[in-house]
Protein backbone atom coordinates (compact mmCIF):
# COMPACT_ATOMS: atom_id res chain seq x y z
CA UNK A 1 0.00 0.00 0.00
CA UNK A 2 0.81 3.48 -0.69
CA UNK A 3 2.73 6.33 1.71
CA UNK A 4 2.17 10.09 1.50
CA UNK A 5 5.55 11.57 2.65
CA UNK A 6 5.72 15.14 3.46
CA UNK A 7 8.97 16.60 4.04
CA UNK A 8 8.04 19.72 5.24
CA UNK A 9 10.92 22.85 5.05
CA UNK A 10 10.83 26.45 5.81
CA UNK A 11 11.38 27.57 2.49
CA UNK A 12 10.32 24.73 0.29
CA UNK A 13 8.10 21.73 0.89
CA UNK A 14 8.14 18.46 -0.87
CA UNK A 15 5.37 15.77 -0.86
CA UNK A 16 5.36 12.35 -2.80
CA UNK A 17 3.45 9.11 -3.26
CA UNK A 18 5.44 6.10 -2.07
CA UNK A 19 5.40 2.47 -2.83
CA UNK A 20 6.44 0.06 -0.46
CA UNK A 21 9.57 -0.17 -2.19
CA UNK A 22 10.70 3.06 -1.55
CA UNK A 23 9.70 4.33 -5.33
CA UNK A 24 8.19 7.89 -5.41
CA UNK A 25 5.38 7.60 -7.66
CA UNK A 26 4.69 11.10 -8.36
CA UNK A 27 5.65 14.03 -6.28
CA UNK A 28 4.90 17.63 -5.78
CA UNK A 29 7.50 20.43 -4.98
CA UNK A 30 6.19 23.76 -3.68
CA UNK A 31 7.46 27.19 -1.87
CA UNK A 32 6.05 26.75 2.11
CA UNK A 33 5.47 30.53 2.09
CA UNK A 34 5.77 30.63 5.97
CA UNK A 35 4.85 34.12 5.95
CA UNK A 36 1.47 33.38 5.34
CA UNK A 37 0.98 31.98 8.31
CA UNK A 38 0.18 27.90 9.77
CA UNK A 39 -3.15 27.77 8.25
CA UNK A 40 -2.25 28.73 4.86
CA UNK A 41 0.44 26.48 4.63
CA UNK A 42 -1.55 23.33 5.76
CA UNK A 43 -3.94 23.76 3.11
CA UNK A 44 -1.33 23.90 0.75
CA UNK A 45 0.27 20.94 2.21
CA UNK A 46 -3.75 18.94 2.24
CA UNK A 47 -4.22 20.31 -1.38
CA UNK A 48 -0.83 18.67 -2.26
CA UNK A 49 -1.77 15.14 -0.30
CA UNK A 50 -5.03 15.22 -1.75
CA UNK A 51 -3.95 15.22 -5.43
CA UNK A 52 -1.37 13.05 -5.10
CA UNK A 53 -3.89 10.16 -3.36
CA UNK A 54 -6.90 10.98 -5.37
CA UNK A 55 -8.14 7.36 -6.53
CA UNK A 56 -4.64 6.07 -5.05
CA UNK A 57 -5.16 3.73 -1.95
CA UNK A 58 -2.54 5.03 0.95
CA UNK A 59 -2.22 3.83 3.96
CA UNK A 60 -1.01 6.99 6.26
CA UNK A 61 0.89 10.26 5.84
CA UNK A 62 4.08 11.14 7.44
CA UNK A 63 5.22 14.10 8.07
CA UNK A 64 8.83 15.53 8.37
CA UNK A 65 9.02 18.84 10.02
CA UNK A 66 11.56 21.13 11.82
CA UNK A 67 11.49 21.90 15.12
CA UNK A 68 10.40 20.24 18.39
CA UNK A 69 7.93 17.37 18.00
CA UNK A 70 5.70 15.82 19.87
CA UNK A 71 5.37 12.88 18.18
CA UNK A 72 2.58 11.43 19.84
CA UNK A 73 0.00 14.17 19.15
CA UNK A 74 1.14 15.07 16.06
CA UNK A 75 1.70 18.92 17.62
CA UNK A 76 4.80 21.53 16.54
CA UNK A 77 5.80 22.56 20.26
CA UNK A 78 8.42 25.12 18.82
CA UNK A 79 10.43 25.51 15.90
CA UNK A 80 12.48 28.89 14.89
CA UNK A 81 11.55 29.47 11.71
CA UNK A 82 8.31 28.83 11.74
CA UNK A 83 6.71 32.17 13.61
CA UNK A 84 3.33 31.16 15.17
CA UNK A 85 3.44 27.55 15.09
CA UNK A 86 4.03 27.42 18.61
CA UNK A 87 1.60 24.46 20.02
CA UNK A 88 0.34 24.16 16.59
CA UNK A 89 -1.42 20.78 15.72
CA UNK A 90 0.01 20.05 12.43
CA UNK A 91 -0.92 16.53 12.30
CA UNK A 92 -5.02 16.98 13.41
CA UNK A 93 -5.26 20.10 11.02
CA UNK A 94 -4.09 17.45 8.13
CA UNK A 95 -5.83 14.94 9.11
CA UNK A 96 -9.23 16.40 9.06
CA UNK A 97 -8.61 18.39 5.70
CA UNK A 98 -7.24 14.97 4.22
CA UNK A 99 -9.59 12.60 6.08
CA UNK A 100 -6.26 10.75 6.35
CA UNK A 101 -4.01 9.40 9.34
CA UNK A 102 -1.06 11.66 9.73
CA UNK A 103 1.97 11.26 11.47
CA UNK A 104 4.47 13.66 12.48
CA UNK A 105 8.30 13.34 13.51
CA UNK A 106 11.40 15.43 13.85
CA UNK A 107 12.40 15.88 10.22
CA UNK A 108 16.16 15.30 11.37
CA UNK A 109 14.61 11.80 13.12
CA UNK A 110 12.80 11.19 9.96
CA UNK A 111 16.10 11.32 8.10
CA UNK A 112 17.14 8.44 10.22
CA UNK A 113 14.34 6.49 9.44
CA UNK A 114 14.44 6.94 5.69
CA UNK A 115 18.19 5.77 5.92
CA UNK A 116 17.33 2.84 7.78
CA UNK A 117 14.09 1.82 5.82
CA UNK A 118 15.54 2.32 2.59
CA UNK A 119 18.82 3.74 2.29
CA UNK A 120 22.93 3.02 2.90
CA UNK A 121 21.73 1.84 6.22
CA UNK A 122 18.56 -0.57 5.29
CA UNK A 123 17.64 -3.29 7.66
CA UNK A 124 20.80 -2.44 10.46
CA UNK A 125 19.43 -2.42 13.96
CA UNK A 126 22.41 0.68 15.30
CA UNK A 127 22.44 3.68 13.44
CA UNK A 128 23.57 7.25 13.91
CA UNK A 129 23.00 9.92 11.00
CA UNK A 130 23.88 13.85 11.20
CA UNK A 131 22.44 15.82 8.23
CA UNK A 132 24.85 18.51 7.17
CA UNK A 133 23.51 21.51 5.80
CA UNK A 134 22.14 25.06 6.93
CA UNK A 135 22.26 23.48 10.58
CA UNK A 136 22.92 20.30 11.33
CA UNK A 137 20.58 17.53 12.38
CA UNK A 138 20.93 14.29 14.12
CA UNK A 139 18.98 11.20 14.48
CA UNK A 140 19.93 7.63 16.60
CA UNK A 141 18.37 4.45 16.07
CA UNK A 142 19.40 1.88 18.52
CA UNK A 143 18.36 -1.76 19.18
CA UNK A 144 15.47 -0.50 16.02
CA UNK A 145 14.15 1.85 17.98
CA UNK A 146 14.41 5.98 17.38
CA UNK A 147 15.81 7.40 20.39
CA UNK A 148 13.63 10.10 21.36
CA UNK A 149 14.50 10.89 24.95
CA UNK A 150 12.23 11.10 27.82
CA UNK A 151 10.26 14.62 26.29
CA UNK A 152 10.33 13.47 22.54
CA UNK A 153 13.04 15.72 21.66
CA UNK A 154 16.26 14.27 21.93
CA UNK A 155 19.27 13.30 19.70
CA UNK A 156 20.10 17.38 19.02
CA UNK A 157 23.19 15.92 17.69
CA UNK A 158 24.20 19.36 16.18
CA UNK A 159 24.65 20.99 19.63
CA UNK A 160 27.11 18.54 21.30
CA UNK A 161 29.89 20.70 22.34
CA UNK A 162 32.74 19.88 20.09
CA UNK A 163 35.43 23.24 20.87
CA UNK A 164 34.86 24.84 24.40
CA UNK A 165 34.58 28.11 24.56
CA UNK A 166 34.87 27.73 20.26
CA UNK A 167 32.14 30.04 17.81
CA UNK A 168 28.94 31.19 19.36
CA UNK A 169 25.91 29.21 17.72
CA UNK A 170 22.38 29.99 16.90
CA UNK A 171 21.32 28.12 20.17
CA UNK A 172 23.35 30.63 22.39
CA UNK A 173 26.24 28.06 23.43
CA UNK A 174 29.72 28.25 21.90
CA UNK A 175 31.41 25.39 20.22
CA UNK A 176 28.66 23.02 19.00
CA UNK A 177 29.16 21.26 16.01
CA UNK A 178 26.52 23.58 14.19
CA UNK A 179 28.44 26.07 14.98
CA UNK A 180 32.37 24.56 13.49
CA UNK A 181 30.71 22.30 10.74
CA UNK A 182 27.20 23.89 9.16
CA UNK A 183 27.18 25.76 6.16
CA UNK A 184 26.10 28.96 7.91
CA UNK A 185 29.88 28.43 9.78
CA UNK A 186 31.71 27.95 6.88
CA UNK A 187 30.40 31.36 5.55
CA UNK A 188 31.10 32.84 9.00
CA UNK A 189 34.53 31.83 8.81
CA UNK A 190 34.61 32.95 5.22
CA UNK A 191 33.43 36.74 6.11
CA UNK A 192 35.39 36.79 9.19
CA UNK A 193 38.31 35.84 7.98
CA UNK A 194 38.08 38.33 4.47
CA UNK A 195 40.33 40.90 5.58
CA UNK A 196 42.78 38.65 6.34
CA UNK A 197 42.99 36.68 3.48
CA UNK A 198 42.19 39.04 0.73
CA UNK A 199 44.35 37.11 -1.63
CA UNK A 200 42.29 33.93 -1.35
CA UNK A 201 41.42 32.67 -5.00
CA UNK A 202 37.92 31.89 -3.08
CA UNK A 203 37.60 36.28 -3.15
CA UNK A 204 38.62 36.57 -7.21
CA UNK A 205 35.57 36.33 -8.33
CA UNK A 206 33.19 37.24 -5.90
CA UNK A 207 32.24 38.86 -2.45
CA UNK A 208 32.89 37.04 1.06
CA UNK A 209 28.97 36.94 0.99
CA UNK A 210 28.45 35.34 -2.37
CA UNK A 211 31.26 32.62 -1.24
CA UNK A 212 29.37 29.24 -0.59
CA UNK A 213 30.60 25.90 1.12
CA UNK A 214 30.73 24.26 -2.13
CA UNK A 215 33.24 27.38 -2.95
CA UNK A 216 34.87 26.41 0.16
CA UNK A 217 35.36 22.66 -0.54
CA UNK A 218 36.21 23.18 -4.85
CA UNK A 219 38.95 25.85 -3.74
CA UNK A 220 40.51 23.46 -0.86
CA UNK A 221 40.64 20.89 -3.83
CA UNK A 222 43.30 22.97 -5.45
CA UNK A 223 45.02 23.81 -2.52
CA UNK A 224 44.04 27.48 -1.53
CA UNK A 225 45.49 27.91 1.80
CA UNK A 226 42.30 30.01 3.60
CA UNK A 227 39.73 27.97 2.10
CA UNK A 228 42.04 24.74 3.89
CA UNK A 229 42.03 26.42 6.95
CA UNK A 230 37.93 26.54 7.27
CA UNK A 231 37.96 23.14 5.78
CA UNK A 232 40.60 21.47 8.32
CA UNK A 233 38.52 23.04 11.04
CA UNK A 234 35.08 21.51 9.35
CA UNK A 235 36.60 17.91 8.97
CA UNK A 236 38.11 18.01 12.60
CA UNK A 237 34.58 19.33 14.07
CA UNK A 238 33.00 16.32 12.59
CA UNK A 239 35.68 13.79 13.50
CA UNK A 240 35.37 14.66 17.10
CA UNK A 241 31.43 14.52 16.90
CA UNK A 242 31.54 11.10 15.00
CA UNK A 243 34.00 9.37 17.09
CA UNK A 244 31.57 10.96 20.63
CA UNK A 245 28.86 9.47 18.89
CA UNK A 246 30.74 6.05 18.33
CA UNK A 247 31.56 6.16 21.95
CA UNK A 248 28.38 6.60 22.89
CA UNK A 249 26.27 4.08 20.65
CA UNK A 250 28.25 2.08 19.46
CA UNK A 251 26.72 2.15 15.98
CA UNK A 252 27.13 -0.15 13.63
CA UNK A 253 27.08 2.47 10.77
CA UNK A 254 27.10 6.49 10.80
CA UNK A 255 25.40 8.19 7.99
CA UNK A 256 26.48 11.81 6.74
CA UNK A 257 23.66 13.35 4.43
CA UNK A 258 22.56 17.00 3.67
CA UNK A 259 23.19 19.24 0.67
CA UNK A 260 27.07 19.37 2.46
CA UNK A 261 27.59 15.66 2.06
CA UNK A 262 27.46 16.16 -1.95
CA UNK A 263 31.35 17.25 -1.40
CA UNK A 264 31.39 13.20 -1.18
CA UNK A 265 35.02 11.20 -0.94
CA UNK A 266 36.72 14.27 -0.32
CA UNK A 267 35.05 15.33 2.53
CA UNK A 268 34.60 11.61 3.89
CA UNK A 269 37.91 10.10 3.52
CA UNK A 270 39.48 12.52 6.13
CA UNK A 271 37.01 12.46 8.56
CA UNK A 272 37.42 8.68 8.44
CA UNK A 273 40.90 9.12 9.40
CA UNK A 274 40.67 11.69 11.92
CA UNK A 275 38.09 9.76 13.72
CA UNK A 276 40.43 7.33 14.71
CA UNK A 277 41.40 9.38 17.26
CA UNK A 278 38.41 9.31 18.87
CA UNK A 279 36.87 6.67 19.48
CA UNK A 280 38.20 3.90 21.83
CA UNK A 281 40.30 1.41 20.34
CA UNK A 282 37.91 -1.52 20.89
CA UNK A 283 35.53 0.54 18.64
CA UNK A 284 38.17 0.48 15.88
CA UNK A 285 36.63 -1.73 13.34
CA UNK A 286 32.95 -2.12 14.66
CA UNK A 287 31.60 0.57 12.85
CA UNK A 288 31.53 2.57 9.67
CA UNK A 289 30.89 6.22 8.06
CA UNK A 290 29.14 6.00 4.95
CA UNK A 291 27.30 9.03 2.92
CA UNK A 292 23.94 9.26 2.12
CA UNK A 293 22.23 7.93 -1.57
CA UNK A 294 19.02 9.35 -1.03
CA UNK A 295 19.80 12.47 -2.43
CA UNK A 296 16.78 15.35 -2.94
CA UNK A 297 14.42 12.06 -1.86
CA UNK A 298 15.55 11.83 1.46
CA UNK A 299 12.97 13.77 3.43
CA UNK A 300 10.06 12.45 1.08
CA UNK A 301 11.49 8.99 2.08
CA UNK A 302 12.48 9.96 5.53
CA UNK A 303 8.44 11.37 5.72
CA UNK A 304 7.43 7.85 4.88
CA UNK A 305 9.65 5.52 7.07
CA UNK A 306 7.74 7.56 9.52
CA UNK A 307 4.58 5.64 8.67
CA UNK A 308 5.98 2.62 8.99
CA UNK A 309 7.92 3.25 12.46
CA UNK A 310 4.21 3.96 13.88
CA UNK A 311 2.68 1.57 12.56
CA UNK A 312 5.50 -1.11 12.73
CA UNK A 313 5.03 -2.45 9.33
CA UNK A 314 8.70 -2.01 8.36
Amino acid sequence: MNIVGVDLGGTNYAVGLVDENGKILARIDGETKVHEGPDAVVERLASSIMSLSEGKSVLAVGIGSPGSIDHLTGTVKFSPNFPGWTDFPLGEKIEKLTSLKVFVENDANAYALGERTFGVAKGLDHVVCLTLGTGIGGGVITHGVLLRGSTGIGAELGHMNVMPNGPKCGCGARGCLEALASATAIKNFVKDGFERHKDSSLFRNKSAEAVTPKDVFDHAKKGDQFALEIFNIVVDALAAAVGSLINIFNPQIVVLGGGMANAGEFLLAPIEERVKNYVLPTMLGTYRIALSRLGKDAGILGAASIVYERLGKK
